[in-house]
């Protein structure tokens, strides 16, 4: 396919986002809405406000993209938009509005895999990434090592087996009484904390590939029961340590065991400062190349969107219009 210019949409949560992309790898423009002051008085994300969030906002955030792009409609090849995995009628919305736009300006429409979009907004940073890679796709959601040999050929080395390493990092904070959104509020206390002050544990550390947080969450609502008077900046520096180190010790040796030239991290857990400081240092103790992803490109947006479109419409072509929502779509795998 010859499409050179992408419009992304990204509906899969809490954010609304459009994106005007070129070639994968130049951003024309990125709009993001958050819902987050929507959504923290219930403490997290309810599917039903944010979908009427997104119905709300979808159309004036696209034609924000697209005036901030300096394009008209006549200036975009192809609509691509998040079909799954998330929040089914959240996904709805987006995949409803891109197939309109598809059929109203005579443009292929693309369902694009929300997690295969998180691998490829390194790239809109970086196009010259050197594969293979290791990354840690690590959001609210999902936590996953991902072998990637090529464009659009990954292999899943591992995986959660209970709590993402967001979701744990939630449930934390809600313990420790920070409120939402509780990644960064755990991140930002962590910054005042002794993260050696409290040995939590570290599971499945040494047993294959896959994680487990769901121990080390309970380890800190036990040790905060036990001991109401902790220094809760201590309790939150030493569970992210805990988390991170666990995070960095499999990604370390899945990219010696397999060839990597380098570490990378994705999803929204890759704006945490500690994760990404022992990221940094591990590849050059290593020899390997770190790439970190701006925060802009960690949390979820439509520009990776559009980019992963781009690859996808390259080798697949369009989708058809009886593409549904997913919420329970897995990554495409080798």
């Amino acid at each position: 396919m010859g499409a050179d210019v992408i419009l992304g949409i990204e509906t899969s949560c809490d954010e609304t986002a459009a994106a005007v992309v070129a070639r994968a790898s130049d951003v024309r423009s990125s709009v993001v809405s958050s819902q987050v002051d929507i959504h923290a008085k219930y403490g997290g994300v309810v599917p039903e406000v944010a979908s009427r969030a997104h119905v709300e906002t979808i159309m004036p955030v696209v034609e924000e993209a697209l005036d901030a792009s300096g394009l008209t409609s006549s200036g975009i090849d192809a609509v691509a938009a998040t079909h799954g995995p998330g929040l089914i009628g959240a996904l709805l919305v987006g995949v409803s509005a891109a197939k309109a736009i598809s059929l109203v300006w005579d443009v292929p429409f693309i369902g694009v895999n929300h997690l295969e979009a998180h691998l490829y907004a390194a790239f809109l940073e970086e196009p010259n990434l050197e594969m293979p890679l290791v990354i840690l796709l690590v959001s609210g959601g999902h936590t996953m090592l991902i072998l990637m040999e090529g464009h659009l050929r990954y292999r899943v080395l591992g995986h959660t087996v209970d709590d993402a390493a967001g979701e744990a990092l939630d449930k934390v904070a809600r313990v420790l009484d920070l409120g939402y959104p509780g990644g960064p509020a755990v991140d930002r206390l962590s910054n005042n904390g002794d993260r050696d002050a409290i040995a939590f544990p570290r599971a499945m550390a040494n047993d294959g590939w896959n994680f487990s947080f769901s121990g080390v969450k309970t380890a800190v609502v036990n040790h905060v029961r036990k001991r109401p008077d902790v220094q809760i900046a201590d309790v939150a520096a030493s569970f992210q340590e805990a988390v991170a180190d666990v995070l960095v010790m499999k990604a370390r040796r899945a990219a010696k065991e397999y060839g990597a030239t380098g570490l990378c991290l994705a999803g929204g857990v890759a704006a945490n400062s500690r994760l990404r400081e022992m990221v940094a240092d591990a590849a050059a103790a290593d020899g390997l190349r770190a790439f970190l992803p701006s925060r802009a490109m960690c949390t979820d947006n439509a520009a990776m969107v559009a980019a992963a479109g781009w690859w996808r419409l390259a080798a697949d072509g369009p989708s058809g219009m009886d593409l549904g929502a997913d919420p329970s779509l897995r990554l495409p795998v080798d």
